[in-house]
């Protein structure tokens, strides 16, 4: 997820009361580091943690939807403008059942391991399609660490690797500047798309200070023209644009903490930013995958967070049923404690995630898709462009959360692949990022940061690697070395 600081809750099933939800967000880059694995500062996408309470049950009212409407063909826009909101600003959502989406039946499969190995273990497991699975990494390391992470990557046999862009460390200054920020981000770039059958996904993010109107926490720009010119700038005046396939659109807008800014806070608001950018990205290439930013799944808390189902009906009703097939939906489903085939409610004594649909992976998958077909928009797909389970199984330090001592090293490992397994059965799943492979290192476990938790490779382990990080290997057949 992106990470450090800030309150926020989560509604929870029954009466009158909330789960707090503690989120960390992304500190800005402050530059490149030594290039050692003790010294990473920046976090990409947000990690959500709670406090698990035993009484806090609250009722989640039914969530509204978007009549179901015949998506219009997208109009023509030319360069330097965007669409707006396609409907009056006193527009109120209606409030109905969302539907349940037809879906494959997934049949829950036994536990994958029965131990944990310290390398490569010939317990089965069951072969992946590759080319839909990636990993995301961190950045902000010297060229020589980072292409040894994308070595890593690469030996796991997945196909995608996915790099935030923090534009406000590229471009602090000023706009359409090649400086030596740009330079290394370059030659990252280059290096992660070199290994063969290997594609990039960038997801841009945080504008800089020049752009936007204050410089608390992280937005987006105040015109958001700006950032269309920035994505022109990086496609075809740096060579970024010849190495990537995919390029996710913000991350996280339902969080205040990443949209601090003068753009309304709801999914119309996140709509301005998506259409310049959408045509720049189109004007460059018709080719490159163009993805909506995945929502955290959160309930509305005051300010500080929009419901993420009530987000995206926000985001159809400003329009985006008409970009048609030519978009992907991003999706973060995480699963916290719970097990991907596992569905709310079976609240239990103690433990604060299993007694609310978002926090549930494949409930924040069904009913993301659901939205999407009674929206007019269900022969798009979804992108999930971040999703993982944590674990603090074997560090040397206290767990910043009690739920991430529920899963154990091989809970991550079987919960993955069997999330996997489930996003591939399903026909609108294009493809599933897992967070993270690197954001751990020893001064992120020391201080009890969640995003360690996360990473399937993890210094303060002997060996490094998690488990899930050899299960990968088997689960793609790479024969490589």
């Amino acid at each position: 997820m992106t990470l450090i600081g800030a309150l926020w809750a989560l509604f929870a099933c029954a009466p009158e009361e909330t789960i707090i939800i503690r989120i960390t967000p992304t500190p800005a880059d402050v530059g490149v580091l030594p290039t050692q694995t003790t010294s990473i500062s920046q976090t990409s996408s947000a990690t959500i943690t709670a406090t698990p309470s035993a009484t806090a049950t609250p009722s989640i009212s039914p969530e509204p939807i978007i009549p179901s409407q015949t998506p219009q063909p997208i109009p023509t826009i030319g360069e330097g403008t965007f669409v707006g909101p396609i409907i009056p600003p006193d527009y109120v959502l209606p409030t109905l059942v969302i539907p349940s989406p037809i879906i494959p039946t997934v049949t829950p499969t036994q536990q994958i391991i029965t131990n944990t190995p310290s390398g490569p273990t010939p317990t089965p497991i069951p072969l992946l399609d590759a080319s839909r699975i990636g990993l995301q990494l961190y950045s902000n390391v010297g060229q020589a660490e980072w292409e040894e992470y994308v070595r890593r990557a690469e030996r796991t046999g997945v196909q995608w690797i996915k790099i935030q862009v923090n534009w406000a460390f590229l471009q602090p200054d000023m706009p359409n500047v090649f400086n030596d920020q740009m330079q290394l981000f370059e030659r990252q770039v280059e290096a992660a798309s070199r290994p063969a059958n290997m594609r990039v996904m960038l997801s841009i993010a945080k504008a800089p200070s020049w752009a936007r109107s204050t410089t608390q926490e992280d937005g987006p720009p105040n015109n958001p023209q700006d950032l269309a010119n920035f994505i022109t700038f990086m496609l075809k005046e740096t060579k970024i644009g010849q190495s990537i396939d995919a390029i996710e659109i913000w991350n996280e807008p339902n969080l205040i903490r990443e949209w601090r800014g003068n753009l309304p806070f709801n999914g119309a608001g996140y709509m301005q930013l998506f259409a310049p950018a959408y045509n720049a990205i189109r004007a460059y290439s018709p080719t490159i995958q163009i993805i909506t930013a995945g929502l955290a799944p959160t309930g509305t808390l005051g300010s500080d967070t929009v419901d993420d189902r009530v987000f995206l009906q926000q985001m159809y009703s400003a329009g985006l049923a008409n970009y048609g097939t030519d978009v992907f939906v991003g999706v973060h489903p995480y699963g916290w404690g719970n097990a991907p085939d596992a569905r709310c409610c079976n609240a239990i004594p103690d433990r604060g995630w299993d007694d609310n649909p978002k926090f549930f992976f494949i409930q924040n998958i069904e009913d993301t898709y659901a939205i999407m077909q009674a929206s007019g928009h269900g022969n798009a797909k979804i992108w999930i462009t971040e999703f993982g389970w944590a674990t603090w199984e074997g560090l040397p330090t206290q767990a910043p959360e009690l739920w991430m001592t529920y899963n154990t090293a091989k809970d991550q490992l079987n919960y993955t692949i069997r999330a996997f397994q489930i996003g591939q059965s399903l026909p609108y799943v294009e493809g599933m990022i897992l967070w993270n492979l690197n954001f751990a290192n020893m001064f992120r476990v020391e201080q009890r940061d969640e995003v360690a938790g996360y990473s399937i490779i993890n210094p303060a382990l002997l060996p490094a690697e998690r488990p899930l990080y050899w299960a990968l290997i088997q689960a793609t057949g790479y024969s490589g070395q």
